[in-house]
C-alpha cells in the first residue's frame, strides 16, 4: 500500500490551499499596481501634451489610490512571524476604575469587531462576563482572518481613557483602563506536555453575550495553569466537552509562545509585558475632553479623530507598529 502523501492530511491541505491562495492573491495585487502605475503616466503625458490643468485632479485621485495599495502590500511584508497569519484571540479586562472602566471595555470590544468587520474577518465570542451596572468586565473573543493576529498583536497592553464620565453626577473628568492580551490561534497539534496535578478545572454557568447555554447548565470552562498562573475560559462551545477543549488548545498555544522564548524580552515581544492595568503603563491614550486625541506612546502615532477610531479605524496604529518594530 502506498504510504500516505502530504495532501491526505486535510488539515495541511486546508492550509497548504490557504497558502496559495494568499499567493496568488499578492501576484494579482502588484500586477493590479504594476498597471496602476502605467495608467497614471499616461495621464500625466496626456495633461502636458493637452495642457488640460483638469487633469490633475484625476491624476492625484489616481495616485493616492496607487499609494495606499502600495502601503497595503508593503504592510503585508512586515507579517513574517510564525503565527501572524493565525487567527487570533483577543481578551479583555476591566481594571482600575469600576463602572467606567466597564463602558470602557465594552467600547473597546465593540471597537475591535468594527475593525473586524471592515476587513471582512469574523468575529466569534468565546467568553463573556458583565459588568455589575453596566458594559463587560471581560471578553474573550476570536477574530478569524488572513494575518489577524499578525496585524492585532500590536494591541497588546494597557489601553487608557480620558473623558467626561456618564456615570458621574459631577461631571468631572475620569482615567478609565482596560488591558488587552492577544494570543494567535494555532490549529496544529501542539507537542506541549501538561500534567493533570498542575491543572485546576472549574465550571460555571454561561453569561452574558458569549454563552450559548445561559443560566442553564454549568458548561463553562475555567482552567487555571498553576506553575504560571495562566488562566483560560471558554463559554460558547455547544457542550461541556466542546468548552474543555477549546480553552485547553487555548492554554497549549499561550505555553508553546513562552517554550519559544528563551528570555522575558523576547517573551514581551510576542505575550505583550504583564503589567498592573493602571498608570504608567499604557500603551495608547483616548482622550474625550477636554480635547480629543488618540495617541499610540510606543510609536507616538496619533490621530484627533476618535469617533473614527472608536468606529474601528486603528489601521494607522496597527500599521506605525509594525514599521516600528521593523526598523
Amino acid at each position: 500500500m502506498e504510504a500516505p502523501g502530504f495532501w491526505d492530511d486535510p488539515q495541511s491541505s486546508n492550509q497548504k490551499m490557504k497558502e496559495f491562495k494568499a499567493l496568488k492573491d499578492t501576484v494579482e495585487t502588484c500586477s493590479s499596481l504594476k498597471s496602476r502605475y502605467e495608467d497614471i503616466e499616461t495621464l500625466i503625458e496626456m495633461g502636458y501634451e493637452e495642457e488640460d490643468p483638469d487633469m490633475v485632479l484625476e491624476v492625484r485621485q489616481e495616485l493616492d489610490q496607487f499609494i495606499s495599495i502600495l502601503e497595503d502590500i508593503r504592510i503585508s511584508t512586515l507579517l513574517s512571524g510564525e503565527f501572524d497569519k493565525d487567527n487570533a484571540i483577543l481578551k479583555l479586562n476591566a481594571g482600575a476604575g469600576g463602572t467606567e472602566s466597564c463602558d470602557w471595555a465594552s467600547m473597546l470590544y465593540r471597537m475591535y469587531t468594527r475593525w473586524a468587520e471592515k476587513k471582512g474577518f469574523s468575529v466569534e465570542v468565546l467568553d463573556y462576563l458583565d459588568g455589575d451596572e453596566a458594559g463587560i468586565k471581560s471578553v474573550t473573543f476570536q477574530i478569524n482572518g488572513e494575518n489577524a493576529y499578525g496585524l492585532l498583536k500590536s494591541e497588546k497592553g494597557v489601553h487608557r481613557l480620558v473623558r467626561i464620565s456618564p456615570f458621574n453626577a459631577q461631571g468631572k473628568r475620569q482615567t478609565s483602563f482596560v488591558s488587552l492580551d492577544v494570543m494567535p490561534d494555532i490549529e496544529e497539534d501542539l507537542e506541549v506536555e501538561i500534567e493533570d496535578k498542575d491543572l485546576r478545572i472549574d465550571t460555571y454557568r454561561s453569561s452574558g453575550a458569549g454563552g450559548q447555554h445561559i443560566n442553564k447548565t454549568s458548561s463553562a470552562i475555567r482552567i487555571t495553569h498553576l506553575p504560571t498562573g495562566i488562566v483560560v475560559q471558554c463559554q460558547n462551545e455547544r457542550s461541556q466537552h466542546m468548552n474543555k477543549d477549546k480553552a485547553m488548545q487555548m492554554l497549549k498555544s499561550k505555553l508553546y509562545l513562552l517554550k519559544q522564548e528563551a528570555n522575558a524580552e523576547k517573551l514581551s515581544d510576542i505575550r505583550g509585558e504583564v503589567t498592573e492595568i493602571g498608570w504608567g503603563n499604557q500603551i495608547r491614550s483616548y482622550v474625550f475632553q477636554p480635547y480629543t486625541m488618540v495617541k499610540d506612546h510606543r510609536t507616538n502615532v496619533e490621530s484627533g479623530n476618535v469617533d473614527s477610531v472608536m468606529d474601528g479605524s486603528i489601521d494607522l496604529f496597527i500599521n506605525g507598529y509594525l514599521k516600528w518594530i521593523h526598523k
